[in-house]
């Protein structure tokens, strides 16, 4: 496979995660060679998303973290005497303390097949991508929002549809194959089912048949409505493809530097969204709704007639609180907190803002910061709807396989599967040459991109990272019932004790398509301080019952039930210069994995900087041409005219194309 492999590309990227991706992207978008590796079988590394199956599998193998097999054991005689080697990792180090529980009922899981699963195929090197089986068995509650549609009604759930002249999305089978890591819908041969090496899976039947609703998917009655469905084990593992698990948790501000740049780049065209639909806040043990707009607030029942007056008259003032320094200058040093006690504000309002607009740590973020958080929320609000938040249907999982997709259709080469050994160092000039891969091949570029996850312990003996507690929940109801079950919410659960941080808590519905019906996923984050389990088990028992037993107090009943849950913690690379790694050559640049951070700023800014320290000349990620605005030379249209010229069947075609794409197209012709 190595052999199909050209030997010299003008950029080498390592890793496929989001920043990883954009850079990828928008190298092969300036004309630059691009080749793409990763050892993992599945795109997106820690931003990637699994079915149920693919992630029991991925659990398995980081409790295991068994060492990937050499299968070059003599890669070092390939290096010559004027070159030195910078060995890279051979496994990922970056995830820890793997604790899975299942809370359900559990019934006998053995030999059951998850419905609709497809056969894997190995995967090694691809030019191009990899082909994404058509999204033929959507629901019409899949459909989400156009980045085009700003400010559109009902935005919460607008359907592209193919009347709207921008669709947010197409199949990928549509206009081009295109890579897709999405364990819950990937086609055979894109290894995203399993981890490698792992076996933890439930078979799979080759040609079985969609799964049937009726039959495990009942239309909810009204005694349903009052008392959750009970959800087993089993039914859980059948319906595996109907999940889409992140291992990160993100929302994308509405009009933050993600969004931006998927509309520029027009790469929102691979992918729909979903606007988040309220924002919770937990206050006094009871988790209860916070008013964001101005109508939200003004029809409010929480709050009395002062506190909306109160509440709009500081929210305009951080709209532009630049413009009145004199309200904020004498305390610049304080904590928001503090800030916040001088405005005159009810403590349930300091408690809104602080927590669940600003969302800022309470003891270490200052009044600047405060302000600036609070206003960049308020600045997202009615663009796409209610609130400030975005959210991928399939997960955050298909943000990476946009820009890879946007990447393959410029030319650039993706290989799965296909482990990097080393870089080679030229000792003459320091510059790195070329890698050698797992087939002893060596490939040479100018640039090299490098997952941080890649590097050896020798290489980052120097960096002190911070580490990012997680957990994921499967629950059958919602944190907050109200008339619709279809919700996407945020909610920010201030400190437990003193010295702990605030946990962030994002709630995901069935309609963005990754759970199956009647359970949500919840997803927690926090920045570490101890394990994952410590970390953010207390949180988990305020918030839901843990309880197997069927017969519990009336206080847990109302609670949502946990039928099953992971604890992990994720090292937090970002903010790492790039003079703490040792050894590393000037054309070398790293990649951070995700932050703690509720949006994705910090992974678009690196993949910005590193760009233009490669190509200062070049545009980031411009648009892509209209291909009704392309002019070609006579010489290039006169042999396809006459080739159309000869086949009648394509005659129609060609006129109902001219008809439809206006005067642009009349102007083409005439030229």
């Amino acid at each position: 496979m190595a052999d199909n492999l050209p030997a010299e590309f003008d950029v080498v990227v390592v890793g496929t995660g989001l920043p990883e991706s954009i850079i990828a992207a928008a190298c092969a978008r300036s004309g630059q060679r691009v080749l793409h590796v990763d050892s993992r079988n599945y795109y997106g590394g820690n931003w990637a998303s699994f079915s149920f199956s693919g992630l029991l599998s991925w659990i398995k193998e980081n409790q295991q973290k068994t060492d990937l097999s050499d299968e070059c054991e003599d890669w070092r005689k390939l290096i010559l005497e004027d070159e030195e080697a910078i060995p890279l990792s051979s496994k990922d180090k970056t995830i820890q303390h793997v604790e899975d529980f299942c809370f359900g009922d559990q019934d006998s899981a053995e030999g059951v097949e998850e419905a609709g699963a497809l056969p894997k195929l190995p995967v090694f090197g691809v030019p191009a991508a990899q082909g994404v089986s058509p999204e033929s068995e959507e629901s019409p509650a899949a459909k989400g929002i156009s980045l085009g549609s700003e400010g559109s009604p009902a935005a919460e759930e607008v359907s592209p549809g193919p009347e709207k002249e921008n669709p947010a999305v197409e199949s990928p089978g549509e206009e081009e194959q295109a890579p897709g890591s999405d364990p819950g819908r990937a086609a055979p041969g894109a290894g995203a089912e399993t981890a490698p090496g792992s076996g933890a899976a439930p078979s799979t039947a080759s040609g079985e048949s969609a799964p049937e609703p009726a039959k495990t998917e009942p239309a909810p009655s009204e005694s349903a409505a009052q008392e959750p469905k009970r959800i087993t084990y089993s039914q859980i593992v059948r319906e595996g493809r109907r999940f889409n698990i992140d291992l990160v948790s993100k929302l994308l501000y509405s009009r933050g530097l993600l969004i931006d740049l998927l509309i520029k780049s027009n790469v929102s065209r691979y992918a729909e969204f979903k606007n988040a639909t309220r924002v919770l806040a937990f206050r006094e043990g009871k988790v209860e709704q916070v008013p964001c707009s101005r109508a939200d607030v003004f029809n409010s029942r929480q709050l009395t007639m002062v506190e909306k007056r109160m509440l709009m008259k500081f929210l305009t003032f951080c709209l532009d609180y630049e413009q009145h320094p004199e309200e904020y200058q004498d305390y610049e040093n304080s904590t928001f907190a503090q800030f916040l006690q001088t405005r005159k504000l009810t403590p349930s309002l300091q408690h809104f803002i602080l927590h669940s607009i600003a969302m800022v740590p309470e003891t270490e973020s200052s009044t600047l910061q405060g302000l600036q958080a609070t206003r960049k929320f308020l600045q997202c609000l009615g663009r796409y709807g209610n609130t400030p938040f975005l959210f991928p249907l399939y997960g955050q999982g298909e943000i990476p396989q946009c820009f890879c997709r946007l990447c393959a259709v410029f030319g650039g080469i993706y290989c799965l599967r296909h482990a990097v050994r080393c870089l080679v160092l030229d000792r003459a000039s320091g510059r790195c040459k070329a890698i050698v891969d797992h087939f002893g091949q060596r490939i040479s570029a100018n640039y090299f991109i490098v997952e941080d996850s890649y590097l050896s312990e020798s290489t980052c003996a120097n960096v002190c990272y911070r580490q990012i507690s997680r957990a994921v929940l499967i629950t059958d109801q919602s944190v907050l019932n109200t008339d619709s079950e279809q919700q996407v919410s945020i909610l920010t659960v201030p400190p437990l004790e003193p010295g702990r941080a605030a946990v962030c808590l994002i709630e995901l519905c069935s309609s963005t398509m990754t759970c199956m019906k009647d359970t949500y996923l919840v997803h927690l984050t926090c920045p570490s301080a101890k394990t994952a389990r410590e970390d953010l088990e207390p949180v988990v028992q305020k918030l839901f019952n843990l309880n197997t037993e069927k017969e519990t107090e009336n206080e847990e009943r109302e609670k949502p039930r946990v039928l099953w849950a992971v604890y992990f913690n994720m090292r937090d690379s970002s903010g790492v210069e790039k003079s703490s790694y040792a050894g590393l050559p000037s054309n070398v640049y790293v990649c951070s994995g995700p932050d703690s951070a509720l949006g994705n700023d910090c992974a678009v800014k690196q993949a910005e900087t590193i760009f233009r320290e490669m190509f200062p000349t070049e545009e980031f990620c411009p648009p892509p041409p209209n291909p009704e605005d392309i002019i070609y030379d006579e010489d290039e249209i006169e042999p396809e005219e006459s080739g159309l010229n000869n086949s009648p069947e394509t005659k129609p075609e060609s006129s109902a194309e001219e008809s439809s794409s206006g005067d642009g197209a009349a102007v083409a012709k005439e030229e």
